[in-house]
């Protein structure tokens, strides 16, 4: 799942394409992109999303789309959290050229609580987003995880 904009380039779009990639329209709830992110999900492939809806300029967590809660919800998918730490010091030139660290720990799959469809957007995106919060060192978390991890 890739910000649209990537898609405009035709060059880079059939790029993207061939590596399995899909638009979605940020900024609303694409029905479409939803839709075949679900197909994905039934067929068995994995589906990448950033549940921010773009990479954190400051690193830190931040506000979080309710949309990769209900795909995971709708499809019954487990979820694998990921935690990636340090890209902002790639934002920059000098930051390619000190090769800054870059942390990824990946956490365990985990399904939505089968009281899930009760939950509210809220409390759905909170469930999901501790998860992978816990992954991240305290500095990075924002609002999510619990503090003492």
């Amino acid at each position: 799942m890739a910000k649209s904009k990537l898609f405009r380039f035709k060059p880079f779009g059939s790029f993207m394409r061939g590596l399995g990639a899909f638009p979605i329209h940020r900024g609303r709830p694409d029905m479409r992109a939803f839709r075949h992110a679900e197909q994905v999900l039934t067929q068995g492939l994995v589906l990448a999303i950033f549940p921010e809806g773009r990479r954190s300029q400051s690193g830190h967590l931040g506000h979080v789309f309710p949309g990769p809660a209900r795909i995971a919800l709708r499809s019954g998918a487990s979820i694998l959290p990921v935690g990636i730490a340090g890209t902002e010091n790639l934002e920059h030139w000098p930051g390619l050229l000190t090769r800054p660290r870059v942390t990824v720990n990946i956490g365990r799959p985990f399904h939505l609580p089968p009281t899930a469809s009760e939950l509210t957007k809220t409390e759905l995106i909170n469930y999901m987003m501790d998860h992978v919060a816990e992954l991240l060192p305290l500095e990075y978390r924002g609002t999510y995880g619990r503090q003492g991890n």
